[in-house]
């Protein structure tokens, strides 16, 4: 795994009325340094939001609580250990996981399935909208080798 990468499988508890799942605490390692803020988005089938990246220090914090997502991170730090590697995660409502990701590091994540995803963020640093903390490239970026399309294990 990526330095600085860290999954964690969230706990369901579910009964005849539906489900909970705590998406933070803040005793769990993966949230260090604390987040600042929280948003969702919804997305589509198929849609791809990818490739961006933080340069100030940010971690984000993904949890997919409805619908099914593919994220890919991607490490091009320099002096990083596990430069050069690249990691794939499928999350979501059959798999709630929590994936924390170093903003330095690209990263994005595609809808799979025929359902829309929610994917739910909690980011260490808060949005500046003067001035955002991102760099961007395109979903098919020759720079990162990951093909989108390419089938989940």
């Amino acid at each position: 795994m990526i330095d600085g990468v860290a999954v964690r499988d969230l706990q369901v508890n579910a009964d005849e009325r539906g489900h909970l799942v705590e998406c933070f605490r803040e005793d769990w390692p993966e949230f260090d340094p604390e987040p600042s803020m929280s948003y969702h988005s919804t997305s589509y089938p198929g849609v791809v939001r990818a490739w961006h990246r933080h340069v100030r220090g940010q971690v984000d914090h993904f949890v997919c609580p409805s619908g099914r997502i593919k994220v890919g991170v991607y490490d091009d730090r320099e002096g990083s250990p596990t430069r050069g590697d690249l990691d794939t995660f499928v999350v979501g409502e059959h798999d709630q996981r929590l994936v924390r990701i170093p903003g330095e590091c690209w990263h994005g994540f595609k809808v799979v399935g025929d359902e829309r995803a929610l994917l739910l963020n909690m980011p260490t640093n808060l949005y500046d909208y003067d001035d955002p903390d991102e760099q961007r490239l395109p979903p098919d970026t020759d720079e990162i080798p990951l093909d989108w399309d390419e089938t989940p294990h």
